[in-house]
């Protein structure tokens, strides 16, 4: 919806894709058409100060792990952005490659206006989208944001995690996410309230 399982679009939200917000005063299942009228794509370097002031109040909050600044700019070709017609950042999201078949949906956010209005589904797909492009066959997620995720086909893992060949692989791995997908003692404050999601693609 910094880095969660992803904040997406309902209240609560939360996805690294780890997460949660609150709705607008539009009724279920109803869209304002206003506010239908936005578009997703590649983000840009220019996104990334946009990008820390969407997600960071997910961080005060504890919803998202925060990024340092730096980061970002490192990872900004994982990201996909929402923006509005007259270029207002309303949503981010990154995919994060983790093994071969293997990726992550991180840091999924969407502005508390937006919520309920399908950016999040947007954001989801066009990740989704560009795992298969890479040839990705496996997404995991970490999230508050179970019937979300659900709702996109994820399931609980539960404690699933991969071969012991793989496994020996991946825990060698510094990255704070893949700790998280093998549910490693060393990142459980990170976890704590979270689910780990799948999903095959």
């Amino acid at each position: 919806m910094p880095r969660a399982a992803a904040s997406a679009d309902q209240p609560g939200s939360g996805l690294r894709a780890r997460p949660r917000r609150r709705s607008i005063a539009v009724r279920r299942g109803e869209y304002d058409d206003r506010m239908t009228d936005f578009s997703v794509r590649r983000a840009r370097t220019s996104d990334v100060p946009k990008i820390v002031a969407l997600v960071e109040p997910l961080v005060t909050r504890r919803i998202l792990l925060g990024k340092e600044r730096v980061d970002l700019y490192g990872s900004v070709q994982e990201f996909r952005v929402a923006e509005t017609a007259d270029g207002r950042l309303i949503g981010a999201g990154a995919l994060h490659v983790m093994w071969e078949d293997l990726g992550e949906v991180r840091t999924l956010a969407v502005d508390d206006e937006w919520l309920g209005h399908g950016v999040g589904h947007s954001l989801l797909d066009a990740l989704e989208a560009d795992a298969r492009e890479l040839g990705l066959s496996r997404l995991f997620c970490l999230t508050f944001e179970v019937e979300f995720f659900g709702r996109h086909g994820f399931e609980d893992m539960g404690s699933e995690t991969v071969d012991p060949e793989v496994y020996g692989e991946l825990v060698r791995s510094h990255d704070e996410g893949v700790a998280e997908f093998l549910d490693l003692a060393r990142v459980k404050q990170n976890t704590l309230g979270n689910t780990r999601m799948l999903k095959q693609l």
